[in-house]
């Protein structure tokens, strides 16, 4: 209980800052690395397991996803009723894909989850490499929870930030890339990125849901693994109820 508690005591997190050049280039680097070709569709290619994970779920009805980019995880599934996103950059990102015709819901804003507790209820909540950006991860676990219907699972997919696989990978392909075309440390960039690990993130799911499982690509364990799946339900409601009634998670900022 110790070690939750001081996770829970170190949100909301501060984001590294850029250096100036960092800033410069990082709206171009962010589009590079979303439809750059090269290493970067290796990388799509590796990070398609966190979607095949999440879509071979059996518990069929409506679905939310957290931070839904430019609505690549979509196309992984079928037959959904009503699928919902939240997305800040939904006019740059979801407007433009091929997939929007798919979605009933477009949320701009994290904080519109906790206007949504009482009125909505999905079946599953998702999320593919979100959670180690969210500076207030508590409260979006925490409002999941508390969204989920009675049979309902959140599924996370998340790089295994912390592990050695995972660090000594980036430092080796993306890392290099990056320094080749722009003179910076990918270092900086990562640093200013991923601001939660592996260990954070399912510890925090493990405090507000009752089950909770967790399995890794390619290898087993954080050390040896590329990406993690997290499965979830159960939630302790009172739990999430306490998170999300304290100000400071109340007021503080999700992403930015």
């Amino acid at each position: 209980m110790d070690d939750i508690l001081k996770i829970l005591a170190s949100f909301p997190k501060n984001r590294r800052p850029l250096s100036a050049k960092g800033r410069l280039v990082y709206e171009k680097e962010y589009a590079i690395n979303r439809t750059g070709n090269g290493i970067y569709s290796v990388v799509r290619f590796l990070e398609s397991w966190m979607h095949r994970k999440i879509a071979v779920s059996k518990i069929p009805g409506s679905v939310l996803e957290i931070g839904a980019g430019g609505l690549n995880h979509i196309a992984y599934e079928k037959n959904v009723p009503q699928y919902d996103v939240i997305e800040p950059l939904a006019g740059q990102l979801c407007e433009k894909s091929p997939h929007r015709h798919r979605v009933n819901e477009i949320y701009s804003d994290y904080g519109v989850m906790r206007s949504m507790i009482g009125r909505h209820q999905y079946d599953r909540i998702i999320s593919i490499a979100v959670f180690e950006h969210l500076q207030n991860l508590p409260f979006v676990i925490a409002a999941s929870a508390r969204l989920l219907s009675k049979n309902g699972i959140l599924q996370v997919g998340i790089p295994s930030e912390g592990g050695f696989l995972w660090g000594f990978a980036w430092r080796l392909t993306t890392g290099i890339s990056y320094r080749l075309r722009t003179g910076l440390s990918y270092t900086e960039l990562m640093r200013h990125e991923h601001i939660n690990t592996l260990d954070e993130i399912f510890l925090i799911i493990q405090y507000l849901f009752k089950n909770t499982s967790i399995s890794f690509f390619p290898c087993f364990g954080k050390h040896g693994s590329f990406y993690s799946y997290i499965e979830a339900s159960a939630p302790h409601r009172q739990r999430s109820k306490e998170i999300l009634s304290k100000k400071k998670w109340r007021d503080s900022p999700i992403h930015a």
